[in-house]
């Protein structure tokens, strides 16, 4: 039996290309959600108003989980060519994204719980002043969205990109990025929704359409965390990538002179993969000759051959 890597001296670096790009935007962000918090936080002290307190205290959570996401980026390129990690820190970004979905999950709960008490029991609100916060808060999460490029657009195209676009994509596949831009995205849903219902409120009398709305943004939020938990948890359990070990298997094995016994694929960084694959085949295949097929495989970054003749 033979066994060979893709190459012989090679470090372990698979951070995102983008990385230190997205660790910039993530930095902005942090800056604008932790100012307008700061911000809610004083004018509710000032004005005495609960709903101004409530949502700053709301955006320190998310303050929190963004914070997490830029962590991230900062202790991956630290530790990113450390010898403590086999596969380097490609894989950080998924971790700061699961702790983000959890958090993400905890904001849609206390929502959810909130609206359905104010629903059971209606407070009294301050429209004029709740609405020209939620604009305002809607005005912040729009340029934030806007700092972090959509990033989250790009993680499904690739799953599926059979011409191997992943390396030039600036945000693929990165659920550091994407956990941030869902922590936006949910603050913008939520202050949408609570412009609506404020609105109608004011000038309908529909006080029951705020928590109604605060259940629905919940709801919709919960799903929003579950996705990105499942996400990063495939990630970090290393689950097989279907696509790239099919392809893999079918580069191998289609010449007809060579069957794989064993294959494992896994996700080692936003836009790279690891792969050993374990070959047996006849006198016109060997380790090299694998090797050489493998090759178009972009998504491989990091690949070990078994081979044994038959």
């Amino acid at each position: 039996m033979s066994s060979t890597h893709i190459n012989h001296a090679h470090d372990h670096v698979f951070l995102g290309s983008a990385h230190d790009e997205n660790a910039k935007r993530t930095l902005w962000v942090v800056a604008l959600t932790v100012v307008m918090m700061v911000g809610e936080i004083i004018a509710g002290y000032i004005t005495g108003s609960m709903a101004l307190l409530a949502d700053g205290f709301h955006m320190a959570t998310h303050a929190g989980a963004l914070g997490i996401a830029a962590l991230a980026y900062g202790y991956a390129r630290r530790h990113a060519t450390s010898q403590r990690y086999s596969f380097g820190t490609g894989k950080v970004g998924d971790l700061g994204g699961f702790a983000s979905a959890l958090i993400l999950g905890m904001v849609a709960l206390t929502i959810g719980v909130e609206s359905v008490l104010r629903l059971l029991q209606p407070t009294q609100v301050q429209f004029g002043t709740a609405t020209l916060i939620a604009i305002v808060g809607l005005i912040v999460n729009v340029i934030s969205a806007l700092l972090l490029g959509h990033g989250h657009s790009h993680d499904h195209d690739h799953d599926h990109d059979h011409d191997h676009h992943d390396d030039h994509a600036p945000h693929g596949n990165d659920n550091n990025l994407k956990s941030a831009y869902l922590h936006v995205i949910a603050d913008a849903l939520t202050s949408v929704l609570a412009i609506a219902a404020l609105l109608a409120g004011r000038y309908l009398g529909w006080v029951w359409l705020d928590p109604v709305m605060g259940i629905v943004g919940a709801i919709v939020i919960a799903r929003w965390a579950w996705t990105l938990m499942g996400d990063t948890a495939g990630v970090l359990l290393d689950q097989t990538d279907a696509h790239v070990a099919e392809e893999i298997r079918e580069r191998v094995e289609s010449p007809g002179d060579a069957t794989i016994t064993d294959l494992h694929v896994w996700r080692i960084g936003p836009q790279a993969h690891a792969a050993i694959v374990s070959v047996l085949g006849n006198a016109t295949a060997n380790a090299d000759s694998i090797r050489e097929r493998l090759k178009p495989v972009h998504e491989v970054r990091h690949l070990t051959v078994e081979f044994r003749p038959v």
